[in-house]
């Protein structure tokens, strides 16, 4: 369902940082909306010097940018949670200060979303959605980050 994308440097996070990060984000995601972790996928691109530019000019510091897609209906409290928590384990896994760190939220009504083959709930029915889906597909979803 939510579709997190990791925007840095090329070089600038290590694969066991990537990893923490990904854990962090799916954490903060079930955190904050209580969506169980296979619904969280995480995706890293490294931006090659000179393709990054902040008020024009080629960037010189080390920014790490978050863009989370969700599934629209969350209250704003939720959403806050939602950022502070990325913001945060972010900065602290990438050994950076928070101002270093940009994260964005854009919300899709679920209606508009399809994943593992099936149109997505609305948020907090997750679990009937789930029971209503065939048991291998199910079993797949469960297996997800064990």
């Amino acid at each position: 369902m939510p579709t997190y994308s990791v925007s840095a440097a090329a070089g600038r996070l290590s694969e066991d940082q990537k990893l923490k990060i990904a854990q962090a984000i799916t954490r903060s995601h079930n955190e904050a909306t209580g969506a169980q972790g296979f619904f969280a996928q995480v995706i890293f691109n490294e931006v090659t010097a000179g393709n990054h530019f902040i008020g024009g000019a080629p960037l010189r510091a080390e920014q790490i940018f978050v863009h989370g897609h969700i599934r629209a209906g969350r209250p704003d409290d939720r959403k806050r949670l939602l950022l502070s928590g990325i913001v945060g384990s972010v900065a602290e896994i990438a050994g950076v200060e928070r101002r270093f760190i940009w994260a964005y939220i854009s919300e899709i009504p679920p209606l508009q979303m399809i994943e593992y083959g099936c149109e997505l709930p609305q948020p907090g029915q997750e679990d009937s959605w789930l029971e209503s889906l065939a048991q291998a597909d199910r079993d797949y979803m469960l297996s997800l980050g064990k």
